[in-house]
Protein backbone atom coordinates (compact mmCIF):
# COMPACT_ATOMS: atom_id res chain seq x y z
CA UNK A 1 0.00 0.00 0.00
CA UNK A 2 1.50 3.28 -0.70
CA UNK A 3 0.26 6.30 0.92
CA UNK A 4 0.69 10.20 0.59
CA UNK A 5 3.39 9.72 3.43
CA UNK A 6 5.93 7.17 5.17
CA UNK A 7 7.53 7.96 8.28
CA UNK A 8 11.25 8.08 7.78
CA UNK A 9 13.12 5.64 10.28
CA UNK A 10 17.01 6.43 10.70
CA UNK A 11 19.51 4.32 11.24
CA UNK A 12 18.62 1.89 14.34
CA UNK A 13 22.03 1.42 15.98
CA UNK A 14 22.50 5.48 16.08
CA UNK A 15 19.07 5.83 17.43
CA UNK A 16 19.49 3.07 20.55
CA UNK A 17 23.01 4.72 21.01
CA UNK A 18 20.26 7.65 22.39
CA UNK A 19 18.60 5.23 24.18
CA UNK A 20 21.34 3.73 25.98
CA UNK A 21 22.04 7.10 27.27
CA UNK A 22 18.43 7.86 28.45
CA UNK A 23 18.88 4.37 30.17
CA UNK A 24 22.15 5.75 31.89
CA UNK A 25 21.20 9.23 33.22
CA UNK A 26 16.97 8.09 34.04
CA UNK A 27 15.87 11.41 32.54
CA UNK A 28 13.46 10.63 30.45
CA UNK A 29 11.52 14.18 30.41
CA UNK A 30 11.18 17.40 32.08
CA UNK A 31 13.63 19.58 29.75
CA UNK A 32 16.02 16.70 29.38
CA UNK A 33 19.56 16.80 28.02
CA UNK A 34 18.45 15.68 24.58
CA UNK A 35 15.95 17.83 24.43
CA UNK A 36 17.56 20.73 25.53
CA UNK A 37 20.76 19.17 22.44
CA UNK A 38 18.11 19.36 19.62
CA UNK A 39 16.71 22.56 20.68
CA UNK A 40 20.17 23.89 20.17
CA UNK A 41 21.04 21.80 17.39
CA UNK A 42 17.29 23.38 15.49
CA UNK A 43 18.40 26.56 16.70
CA UNK A 44 21.53 26.81 14.64
CA UNK A 45 20.32 24.49 11.46
CA UNK A 46 17.00 26.64 10.76
CA UNK A 47 19.03 30.14 12.04
CA UNK A 48 15.98 30.92 14.32
CA UNK A 49 16.87 33.03 18.03
CA UNK A 50 14.90 30.86 20.21
CA UNK A 51 13.20 27.44 19.71
CA UNK A 52 10.71 26.03 22.65
CA UNK A 53 10.19 22.35 21.80
CA UNK A 54 7.00 21.02 22.59
CA UNK A 55 4.57 17.72 22.41
CA UNK A 56 3.22 18.41 19.38
CA UNK A 57 2.09 21.15 16.53
CA UNK A 58 -1.22 21.54 17.89
CA UNK A 59 -0.37 22.45 21.52
CA UNK A 60 2.59 24.47 19.97
CA UNK A 61 -0.72 26.79 18.50
CA UNK A 62 -2.34 26.53 21.87
CA UNK A 63 0.76 27.95 23.64
CA UNK A 64 2.01 30.44 20.81
CA UNK A 65 -2.30 31.96 20.86
CA UNK A 66 -1.72 32.07 25.46
CA UNK A 67 1.68 33.56 25.06
CA UNK A 68 0.46 36.27 23.13
CA UNK A 69 -2.51 36.74 25.33
CA UNK A 70 -4.55 36.46 22.49
CA UNK A 71 -8.53 37.35 22.81
CA UNK A 72 -11.42 38.03 20.92
CA UNK A 73 -11.14 37.54 17.03
CA UNK A 74 -8.45 35.97 14.43
CA UNK A 75 -8.43 36.32 11.17
CA UNK A 76 -7.53 33.06 9.53
CA UNK A 77 -7.13 31.18 6.57
CA UNK A 78 -9.94 28.66 5.27
CA UNK A 79 -7.61 26.03 3.82
CA UNK A 80 -5.50 24.75 6.12
CA UNK A 81 -4.78 21.67 8.24
CA UNK A 82 -8.12 21.45 11.30
CA UNK A 83 -5.86 22.01 14.17
CA UNK A 84 -4.61 25.84 12.80
CA UNK A 85 -8.56 26.56 13.49
CA UNK A 86 -9.84 24.16 16.11
CA UNK A 87 -6.91 25.21 18.41
CA UNK A 88 -8.46 28.86 18.15
CA UNK A 89 -11.75 27.94 18.83
CA UNK A 90 -10.40 25.80 21.92
CA UNK A 91 -8.95 28.75 23.20
CA UNK A 92 -12.22 30.83 23.02
CA UNK A 93 -10.82 33.02 19.92
CA UNK A 94 -13.45 33.51 17.09
CA UNK A 95 -11.85 32.69 13.48
CA UNK A 96 -12.94 34.65 11.45
CA UNK A 97 -11.85 33.66 7.36
CA UNK A 98 -9.78 35.71 4.89
CA UNK A 99 -10.28 33.81 1.69
CA UNK A 100 -6.92 32.66 -0.29
CA UNK A 101 -5.29 33.06 -3.18
CA UNK A 102 -5.79 30.52 -5.89
CA UNK A 103 -3.00 30.04 -7.00
CA UNK A 104 -0.41 30.24 -4.05
CA UNK A 105 -3.04 28.68 -1.88
CA UNK A 106 -2.20 31.12 0.83
CA UNK A 107 -4.44 33.10 2.92
CA UNK A 108 -4.79 36.71 0.07
CA UNK A 109 -3.56 39.79 2.41
CA UNK A 110 -5.97 41.85 -0.07
CA UNK A 111 -9.19 40.12 1.95
CA UNK A 112 -7.88 40.35 5.34
CA UNK A 113 -7.66 44.34 6.31
CA UNK A 114 -11.38 45.02 5.75
CA UNK A 115 -12.30 41.87 7.97
CA UNK A 116 -10.21 43.94 11.48
CA UNK A 117 -12.60 45.13 13.95
CA UNK A 118 -11.87 46.58 17.36
CA UNK A 119 -12.50 42.96 18.52
CA UNK A 120 -9.55 41.47 16.34
CA UNK A 121 -6.42 40.47 18.07
CA UNK A 122 -4.30 38.21 15.46
CA UNK A 123 -4.05 37.26 12.31
CA UNK A 124 -3.46 33.56 11.87
CA UNK A 125 -2.38 32.13 8.75
CA UNK A 126 -0.28 28.77 7.48
CA UNK A 127 2.56 28.48 4.73
CA UNK A 128 0.16 26.58 2.98
CA UNK A 129 2.71 23.15 1.93
CA UNK A 130 5.40 25.22 2.84
CA UNK A 131 4.85 27.76 0.46
CA UNK A 132 5.97 30.74 2.07
CA UNK A 133 2.81 33.27 2.59
CA UNK A 134 3.18 37.09 1.45
CA UNK A 135 4.70 37.79 5.07
CA UNK A 136 5.89 41.53 4.29
CA UNK A 137 2.40 42.64 3.44
CA UNK A 138 0.78 40.87 6.25
CA UNK A 139 3.28 42.08 8.65
CA UNK A 140 2.71 45.89 7.12
CA UNK A 141 -1.38 45.58 8.08
CA UNK A 142 -0.56 44.09 11.74
CA UNK A 143 1.40 46.97 12.32
CA UNK A 144 -0.95 49.32 10.97
CA UNK A 145 -3.88 47.97 13.04
CA UNK A 146 -1.64 46.80 16.15
CA UNK A 147 -2.11 43.05 15.49
CA UNK A 148 -0.02 40.02 16.51
CA UNK A 149 0.37 37.53 13.74
CA UNK A 150 1.36 33.61 14.47
CA UNK A 151 2.09 31.71 11.45
CA UNK A 152 0.93 28.21 11.12
CA UNK A 153 4.55 26.53 9.90
CA UNK A 154 4.05 23.11 9.75
CA UNK A 155 5.01 22.66 6.32
CA UNK A 156 7.55 25.15 6.30
CA UNK A 157 10.71 23.42 7.87
CA UNK A 158 14.34 25.05 6.77
CA UNK A 159 11.88 27.37 4.50
CA UNK A 160 14.24 30.37 3.62
CA UNK A 161 12.29 34.03 2.54
CA UNK A 162 14.48 36.44 1.00
CA UNK A 163 17.92 34.03 2.37
CA UNK A 164 16.76 34.08 6.32
CA UNK A 165 14.38 31.69 7.97
CA UNK A 166 10.81 32.39 7.04
CA UNK A 167 9.89 31.02 10.52
CA UNK A 168 11.71 34.17 11.64
CA UNK A 169 8.60 36.14 10.34
CA UNK A 170 5.49 37.15 12.73
CA UNK A 171 5.37 37.28 16.76
CA UNK A 172 5.34 33.44 16.60
CA UNK A 173 5.66 30.65 14.26
CA UNK A 174 4.55 27.08 14.81
CA UNK A 175 5.98 24.13 13.75
CA UNK A 176 4.77 20.00 13.74
CA UNK A 177 7.31 17.50 13.77
CA UNK A 178 4.36 14.45 13.35
CA UNK A 179 6.07 11.19 11.87
CA UNK A 180 4.78 12.17 8.66
CA UNK A 181 6.50 15.50 8.27
CA UNK A 182 9.54 16.15 6.51
CA UNK A 183 11.55 16.64 10.10
CA UNK A 184 9.75 14.58 12.41
CA UNK A 185 10.53 13.12 16.46
CA UNK A 186 7.65 10.90 16.11
CA UNK A 187 4.80 13.34 17.47
CA UNK A 188 6.19 16.93 19.12
CA UNK A 189 6.10 20.55 17.84
CA UNK A 190 7.83 23.56 18.03
CA UNK A 191 7.32 27.55 19.07
CA UNK A 192 9.94 29.93 17.03
CA UNK A 193 9.96 33.31 19.51
CA UNK A 194 12.13 36.10 18.60
CA UNK A 195 11.18 38.01 22.40
CA UNK A 196 13.23 37.02 25.20
CA UNK A 197 10.70 37.36 27.60
CA UNK A 198 7.96 35.55 25.33
CA UNK A 199 10.39 32.68 25.23
CA UNK A 200 10.33 32.08 28.78
CA UNK A 201 6.70 32.51 29.38
CA UNK A 202 6.21 29.75 26.75
CA UNK A 203 8.44 28.02 28.92
CA UNK A 204 6.65 28.03 31.50
CA UNK A 205 3.32 27.49 29.76
CA UNK A 206 4.61 24.42 28.65
CA UNK A 207 5.14 22.44 32.32
CA UNK A 208 1.45 23.68 33.64
CA UNK A 209 2.23 27.16 34.52
CA UNK A 210 4.95 26.55 36.75
CA UNK A 211 7.64 29.78 36.93
CA UNK A 212 9.44 28.19 39.21
CA UNK A 213 8.93 26.55 42.98
CA UNK A 214 6.87 28.75 44.10
CA UNK A 215 5.18 30.52 41.59
CA UNK A 216 2.64 29.85 39.45
CA UNK A 217 1.34 32.69 37.71
CA UNK A 218 -0.68 31.41 35.08
CA UNK A 219 -2.83 28.62 33.19
CA UNK A 220 -0.50 26.26 31.91
CA UNK A 221 -0.57 22.60 30.84
CA UNK A 222 1.58 19.80 29.98
CA UNK A 223 2.99 20.28 26.52
CA UNK A 224 6.60 18.92 26.89
CA UNK A 225 8.70 16.81 24.52
CA UNK A 226 10.15 14.06 26.06
CA UNK A 227 13.56 12.15 25.62
CA UNK A 228 13.05 9.53 23.49
CA UNK A 229 11.00 11.78 20.99
CA UNK A 230 14.43 14.27 21.03
CA UNK A 231 16.47 10.94 20.37
CA UNK A 232 14.77 10.16 17.47
CA UNK A 233 14.49 14.35 16.26
CA UNK A 234 18.27 14.46 16.85
CA UNK A 235 19.02 10.86 14.39
CA UNK A 236 16.42 12.66 11.61
CA UNK A 237 18.64 15.93 11.91
CA UNK A 238 21.38 14.24 10.85
CA UNK A 239 19.94 12.99 7.90
CA UNK A 240 17.84 15.86 6.98
CA UNK A 241 19.81 17.17 3.98
CA UNK A 242 19.56 13.49 2.19
CA UNK A 243 15.93 13.32 3.01
CA UNK A 244 15.80 16.79 1.08
CA UNK A 245 17.68 15.56 -1.62
CA UNK A 246 15.58 12.28 -2.22
CA UNK A 247 12.38 14.02 -1.83
CA UNK A 248 13.42 17.16 -4.83
CA UNK A 249 13.98 14.34 -7.06
CA UNK A 250 10.73 12.90 -6.58
CA UNK A 251 9.07 16.53 -6.27
CA UNK A 252 10.95 17.60 -9.93
CA UNK A 253 9.98 14.10 -11.63
CA UNK A 254 6.02 15.03 -10.70
CA UNK A 255 6.41 18.40 -12.18
CA UNK A 256 8.05 17.29 -15.35
CA UNK A 257 5.87 14.51 -16.05
CA UNK A 258 2.15 16.10 -15.01
CA UNK A 259 3.03 19.59 -16.42
CA UNK A 260 -0.12 20.64 -18.60
CA UNK A 261 -2.38 18.11 -17.46
CA UNK A 262 -3.25 20.00 -13.68
CA UNK A 263 -2.93 23.21 -12.15
CA UNK A 264 0.92 23.18 -9.97
CA UNK A 265 1.00 25.65 -6.53
CA UNK A 266 2.29 29.12 -7.40
CA UNK A 267 5.13 29.07 -5.54
CA UNK A 268 6.47 32.03 -3.86
CA UNK A 269 9.48 33.78 -6.15
CA UNK A 270 11.61 35.18 -3.28
CA UNK A 271 11.15 31.55 -1.25
CA UNK A 272 12.87 28.64 -0.94
CA UNK A 273 11.01 24.90 -0.63
CA UNK A 274 11.52 22.26 1.10
CA UNK A 275 9.98 19.37 -0.95
CA UNK A 276 7.52 18.24 1.93
CA UNK A 277 4.11 17.87 -0.54
CA UNK A 278 3.53 17.69 -4.25
CA UNK A 279 -0.28 18.96 -4.68
CA UNK A 280 -2.44 18.90 -7.56
CA UNK A 281 -5.46 21.01 -8.72
CA UNK A 282 -7.78 19.53 -11.19
CA UNK A 283 -10.23 20.64 -13.62
CA UNK A 284 -13.55 19.37 -11.28
CA UNK A 285 -14.16 17.33 -8.38
CA UNK A 286 -15.46 14.87 -11.28
CA UNK A 287 -11.89 14.73 -12.14
CA UNK A 288 -10.21 14.10 -9.28
CA UNK A 289 -12.18 11.29 -7.58
CA UNK A 290 -11.78 9.68 -11.30
CA UNK A 291 -7.88 9.78 -10.69
CA UNK A 292 -8.81 8.74 -7.26
CA UNK A 293 -10.20 5.70 -7.28
CA UNK A 294 -7.53 4.72 -10.64
CA UNK A 295 -5.05 5.07 -7.82
CA UNK A 296 -7.27 3.60 -4.84
CA UNK A 297 -7.61 0.45 -6.86
CA UNK A 298 -3.72 0.26 -7.32
CA UNK A 299 -3.80 0.75 -3.71
CA UNK A 300 -2.35 4.10 -4.18
CA UNK A 301 -3.77 6.69 -1.62
CA UNK A 302 -3.26 10.06 -2.66
CA UNK A 303 -4.82 12.40 0.51
CA UNK A 304 -7.40 15.10 -0.15
CA UNK A 305 -5.41 17.74 1.81
CA UNK A 306 -6.88 20.31 2.70
CA UNK A 307 -10.46 18.66 2.32
CA UNK A 308 -13.12 19.92 3.40
CA UNK A 309 -12.77 23.63 3.90
CA UNK A 310 -12.50 24.44 7.25
CA UNK A 311 -15.30 27.45 6.77
CA UNK A 312 -17.85 24.50 6.53
CA UNK A 313 -16.66 22.66 9.91
CA UNK A 314 -20.14 22.55 12.08
CA UNK A 315 -18.40 24.40 15.40
CA UNK A 316 -17.43 27.24 13.42
CA UNK A 317 -19.13 30.52 14.60
CA UNK A 318 -20.01 32.78 12.98
CA UNK A 319 -21.23 31.12 9.51
CA UNK A 320 -18.96 32.30 7.10
CA UNK A 321 -18.58 31.20 3.15
CA UNK A 322 -15.21 31.16 1.60
CA UNK A 323 -15.69 30.30 -2.28
CA UNK A 324 -12.20 30.32 -3.51
CA UNK A 325 -11.72 28.01 -0.53
CA UNK A 326 -14.41 25.81 -0.85
CA UNK A 327 -13.47 25.56 -5.28
CA UNK A 328 -10.27 24.60 -4.09
CA UNK A 329 -10.66 22.12 -1.32
CA UNK A 330 -12.77 20.01 -3.71
CA UNK A 331 -10.45 19.82 -6.46
CA UNK A 332 -7.02 18.92 -5.07
CA UNK A 333 -4.85 16.41 -3.15
CA UNK A 334 -1.40 15.37 -2.52
CA UNK A 335 0.57 12.83 -3.95
CA UNK A 336 2.50 10.38 -2.85
CA UNK A 337 6.53 11.92 -1.87
CA UNK A 338 8.70 10.41 0.75
CA UNK A 339 12.35 9.57 0.85
CA UNK A 340 12.04 5.58 0.18
CA UNK A 341 9.26 6.19 -2.74
CA UNK A 342 10.70 3.66 -5.54
CA UNK A 343 11.25 5.19 -9.10
CA UNK A 344 9.20 2.76 -10.39
CA UNK A 345 6.50 3.27 -7.89
CA UNK A 346 6.70 6.89 -9.06
CA UNK A 347 6.75 6.13 -12.48
CA UNK A 348 3.41 3.66 -11.77
CA UNK A 349 1.40 6.62 -10.35
CA UNK A 350 2.40 9.22 -13.34
CA UNK A 351 1.06 6.74 -15.76
CA UNK A 352 -2.53 6.15 -13.72
CA UNK A 353 -2.72 9.75 -13.51
CA UNK A 354 -2.17 10.35 -17.30
CA UNK A 355 -4.57 7.06 -18.10
CA UNK A 356 -7.29 8.46 -15.83
CA UNK A 357 -7.26 12.12 -17.02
Amino acid sequence: MINVTKTYLPNIEKYKQYIDEIYGNGWVTNNGPLVQRLEKRLAEYLGVKNIVLVANGTVALEIAYRTLGLKGFAITTPFSFVATVSSLVTNELLPIFADINPESLNIDPKNIENLITKNTSAIVTTHVFGNACEVEAIDTIAKKHNLKVVYDAAHAFNVKYKEQSVLNYGDISTLSFHATKFFHTIEGGALIINDDELVQKARYLINFGIKNEEEIPELGTNAKMNEFEAAMGLCVLDDIEKIKQKRKMIYEIYEKELKGLVQFQEKNENATQNYSYFSVVFENETQLLKVQKALNEQDIYPRRYFYPSLDTLSYIEPKQKMPISRDISKRIFCLPVYAELKKDTQEKIIKIIKKAL
